[in-house]
Protein backbone atom coordinates (compact mmCIF):
# COMPACT_ATOMS: atom_id res chain seq x y z
CA UNK A 1 0.00 0.00 0.00
CA UNK A 2 1.25 3.40 -0.93
CA UNK A 3 1.11 4.89 2.55
CA UNK A 4 2.32 2.08 4.79
CA UNK A 5 5.51 4.00 5.50
CA UNK A 6 3.46 5.85 8.10
CA UNK A 7 3.27 4.27 11.56
CA UNK A 8 0.46 3.55 11.97
CA UNK A 9 -1.70 4.46 8.95
CA UNK A 10 -5.16 5.95 9.37
CA UNK A 11 -7.75 3.13 9.53
CA UNK A 12 -10.22 5.20 7.52
CA UNK A 13 -7.67 5.61 4.72
CA UNK A 14 -7.17 1.85 4.66
CA UNK A 15 -10.93 1.41 4.20
CA UNK A 16 -10.93 4.02 1.43
CA UNK A 17 -8.00 2.23 -0.23
CA UNK A 18 -10.02 -0.99 -0.37
CA UNK A 19 -12.95 0.76 -2.06
CA UNK A 20 -11.47 3.48 -4.23
CA UNK A 21 -11.18 1.54 -7.49
CA UNK A 22 -12.94 -1.79 -7.97
CA UNK A 23 -10.70 -4.57 -9.34
CA UNK A 24 -7.82 -2.15 -9.96
CA UNK A 25 -4.27 -3.42 -9.62
CA UNK A 26 -1.99 -1.98 -6.95
CA UNK A 27 -0.43 0.62 -9.24
CA UNK A 28 -3.73 2.04 -10.47
CA UNK A 29 -5.21 1.92 -6.97
CA UNK A 30 -2.24 3.88 -5.64
CA UNK A 31 -2.64 6.46 -8.41
CA UNK A 32 -6.35 6.84 -7.65
CA UNK A 33 -5.68 7.20 -3.93
CA UNK A 34 -3.04 9.87 -4.58
CA UNK A 35 -5.47 11.83 -6.76
CA UNK A 36 -8.15 11.64 -4.07
CA UNK A 37 -5.70 12.89 -1.43
CA UNK A 38 -4.51 15.71 -3.65
CA UNK A 39 -7.78 16.95 -5.13
CA UNK A 40 -10.46 16.13 -2.54
CA UNK A 41 -8.95 14.73 0.65
CA UNK A 42 -9.74 11.68 2.74
CA UNK A 43 -11.52 13.27 5.69
CA UNK A 44 -15.26 12.42 5.77
CA UNK A 45 -16.24 16.09 5.49
CA UNK A 46 -14.14 16.48 2.36
CA UNK A 47 -15.56 13.39 0.67
CA UNK A 48 -19.16 14.29 1.55
CA UNK A 49 -18.64 17.76 0.06
CA UNK A 50 -17.24 16.36 -3.20
CA UNK A 51 -19.20 16.03 -6.42
CA UNK A 52 -20.29 12.50 -7.24
CA UNK A 53 -18.81 12.96 -10.72
CA UNK A 54 -15.41 13.85 -9.23
CA UNK A 55 -15.38 10.70 -7.11
CA UNK A 56 -16.52 8.61 -10.06
CA UNK A 57 -13.72 10.04 -12.20
CA UNK A 58 -11.22 8.78 -9.63
CA UNK A 59 -12.98 5.42 -9.55
CA UNK A 60 -12.29 4.99 -13.26
CA UNK A 61 -8.95 3.53 -12.22
CA UNK A 62 -11.01 0.35 -11.82
CA UNK A 63 -14.34 -0.82 -13.17
CA UNK A 64 -17.80 0.39 -12.07
CA UNK A 65 -16.65 3.92 -11.15
CA UNK A 66 -20.14 5.04 -10.10
CA UNK A 67 -20.29 2.18 -7.61
CA UNK A 68 -16.88 3.18 -6.25
CA UNK A 69 -18.11 6.75 -5.81
CA UNK A 70 -21.17 5.56 -3.89
CA UNK A 71 -18.99 3.43 -1.66
CA UNK A 72 -16.72 6.38 -0.85
CA UNK A 73 -19.73 8.50 0.05
CA UNK A 74 -21.14 5.69 2.18
CA UNK A 75 -17.82 5.28 3.96
CA UNK A 76 -17.71 9.00 4.71
CA UNK A 77 -21.30 8.99 6.03
CA UNK A 78 -20.69 6.03 8.34
CA UNK A 79 -17.44 7.53 9.63
CA UNK A 80 -19.09 10.92 10.21
CA UNK A 81 -22.37 9.73 11.73
CA UNK A 82 -21.25 6.70 13.72
CA UNK A 83 -17.61 7.37 14.61
CA UNK A 84 -17.37 11.16 14.74
CA UNK A 85 -14.98 10.97 11.76
CA UNK A 86 -12.32 9.11 13.76
CA UNK A 87 -12.09 5.30 13.90
CA UNK A 88 -9.03 5.06 16.10
CA UNK A 89 -10.96 4.87 19.37
CA UNK A 90 -13.08 2.02 17.97
CA UNK A 91 -9.92 0.00 17.33
CA UNK A 92 -8.99 0.25 21.01
CA UNK A 93 -12.02 -1.83 21.97
CA UNK A 94 -11.86 -5.62 22.51
CA UNK A 95 -11.08 -7.50 19.31
CA UNK A 96 -14.64 -8.68 18.50
CA UNK A 97 -15.99 -5.14 18.93
CA UNK A 98 -13.18 -3.60 16.89
CA UNK A 99 -13.84 -6.04 14.04
CA UNK A 100 -17.57 -5.39 14.23
CA UNK A 101 -16.96 -1.64 13.92
CA UNK A 102 -14.79 -2.05 10.82
CA UNK A 103 -17.29 -4.43 9.22
CA UNK A 104 -19.84 -1.62 9.21
CA UNK A 105 -18.05 -0.30 6.12
CA UNK A 106 -18.43 -1.45 2.49
CA UNK A 107 -16.27 -4.37 1.34
CA UNK A 108 -14.84 -5.00 4.80
CA UNK A 109 -15.36 -8.54 6.05
CA UNK A 110 -13.27 -10.49 8.54
CA UNK A 111 -10.14 -10.58 6.32
CA UNK A 112 -10.29 -6.85 5.61
CA UNK A 113 -10.99 -5.98 9.25
CA UNK A 114 -8.07 -8.08 10.43
CA UNK A 115 -5.76 -6.49 7.86
CA UNK A 116 -6.69 -3.03 9.12
CA UNK A 117 -6.19 -4.10 12.73
CA UNK A 118 -2.76 -5.49 11.83
CA UNK A 119 -1.54 -2.57 9.73
CA UNK A 120 -2.72 0.00 12.28
CA UNK A 121 -0.93 -2.06 14.94
CA UNK A 122 -4.10 -2.41 16.94
CA UNK A 123 -4.04 -6.23 17.24
CA UNK A 124 -1.28 -8.67 16.19
CA UNK A 125 -3.47 -10.89 14.01
CA UNK A 126 -2.27 -12.78 10.93
CA UNK A 127 -4.39 -11.15 8.26
CA UNK A 128 -4.59 -12.87 4.88
CA UNK A 129 -5.88 -11.69 1.54
CA UNK A 130 -7.09 -14.12 -1.13
CA UNK A 131 -3.57 -14.55 -2.51
CA UNK A 132 -2.03 -15.46 0.83
CA UNK A 133 -4.93 -17.73 1.68
CA UNK A 134 -4.51 -19.61 -1.61
CA UNK A 135 -0.78 -20.08 -0.98
CA UNK A 136 -1.33 -21.58 2.47
CA UNK A 137 -4.01 -23.94 1.20
CA UNK A 138 -1.82 -25.15 -1.64
CA UNK A 139 1.23 -25.82 0.50
CA UNK A 140 -0.97 -27.96 2.74
CA UNK A 141 -1.61 -25.83 5.83
CA UNK A 142 -5.34 -26.53 5.53
CA UNK A 143 -7.80 -27.84 2.98
CA UNK A 144 -9.99 -25.49 1.01
CA UNK A 145 -13.56 -25.50 2.34
CA UNK A 146 -16.95 -25.02 0.68
CA UNK A 147 -16.76 -21.22 0.74
CA UNK A 148 -14.19 -18.48 1.22
CA UNK A 149 -15.23 -17.57 4.76
CA UNK A 150 -15.00 -21.16 5.95
CA UNK A 151 -11.60 -21.57 4.28
CA UNK A 152 -10.34 -18.37 5.89
CA UNK A 153 -11.45 -19.49 9.36
CA UNK A 154 -9.95 -22.96 8.89
CA UNK A 155 -6.57 -21.62 7.78
CA UNK A 156 -6.52 -19.13 10.65
CA UNK A 157 -7.20 -21.98 13.07
CA UNK A 158 -4.44 -24.10 11.50
CA UNK A 159 -1.75 -21.42 11.80
CA UNK A 160 -2.76 -20.27 15.28
CA UNK A 161 0.17 -20.57 17.65
CA UNK A 162 2.75 -20.99 14.86
CA UNK A 163 3.43 -17.29 14.24
CA UNK A 164 5.37 -14.54 15.98
CA UNK A 165 3.32 -11.92 17.77
CA UNK A 166 5.24 -8.82 16.75
CA UNK A 167 3.66 -6.52 14.18
CA UNK A 168 6.66 -6.20 11.87
CA UNK A 169 6.91 -9.97 11.35
CA UNK A 170 3.18 -10.41 10.79
CA UNK A 171 2.97 -7.51 8.33
CA UNK A 172 5.97 -8.88 6.48
CA UNK A 173 4.40 -12.34 6.35
CA UNK A 174 1.17 -10.88 4.98
CA UNK A 175 3.04 -9.00 2.27
CA UNK A 176 5.25 -11.93 1.27
CA UNK A 177 2.32 -14.35 1.01
CA UNK A 178 0.33 -11.82 -0.99
CA UNK A 179 3.24 -11.18 -3.36
CA UNK A 180 3.91 -14.89 -3.80
CA UNK A 181 0.27 -15.48 -4.66
CA UNK A 182 0.22 -12.63 -7.14
CA UNK A 183 3.49 -13.45 -8.92
CA UNK A 184 3.91 -17.25 -8.76
CA UNK A 185 1.10 -19.08 -6.96
CA UNK A 186 -1.56 -17.57 -9.20
CA UNK A 187 -5.17 -18.67 -9.12
CA UNK A 188 -4.95 -19.93 -12.70
CA UNK A 189 -1.75 -21.11 -14.39
CA UNK A 190 0.50 -20.99 -11.30
CA UNK A 191 4.22 -20.96 -12.03
CA UNK A 192 5.06 -24.09 -10.06
CA UNK A 193 8.27 -24.85 -11.95
CA UNK A 194 9.64 -21.46 -10.87
CA UNK A 195 8.49 -21.70 -7.26
CA UNK A 196 11.31 -22.00 -4.68
CA UNK A 197 9.09 -23.98 -2.26
CA UNK A 198 7.56 -26.42 -4.76
CA UNK A 199 9.35 -29.44 -3.20
CA UNK A 200 7.53 -28.88 0.08
CA UNK A 201 4.22 -27.81 -1.47
CA UNK A 202 1.39 -30.33 -1.86
CA UNK A 203 0.07 -28.58 -4.97
CA UNK A 204 3.53 -28.07 -6.44
CA UNK A 205 4.58 -31.71 -6.04
CA UNK A 206 1.44 -32.80 -7.83
CA UNK A 207 1.80 -30.26 -10.65
CA UNK A 208 5.53 -30.62 -11.23
CA UNK A 209 6.25 -34.21 -10.28
CA UNK A 210 2.83 -35.76 -10.73
CA UNK A 211 2.68 -37.12 -7.20
CA UNK A 212 0.80 -36.27 -4.01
Amino acid sequence: MAFLHRRPPDPLELIIWENIAYLANDKRRAEAFAILKRTIGTHPDQILAAQHSALAAIGKAGILPDVSAEKLLNIARIAYEEFDSDLRSALNKPLPQAKKALKRFPSIGDPGAEKILLFTRSYPVMALDSNGLRVLCRVGIAEEQKNYSATYRWVQYAIRGQLPKDYDSLIRAHQLLRHHGQELCKRSKPCCTECPVRDSCNYGRKEVFGRD
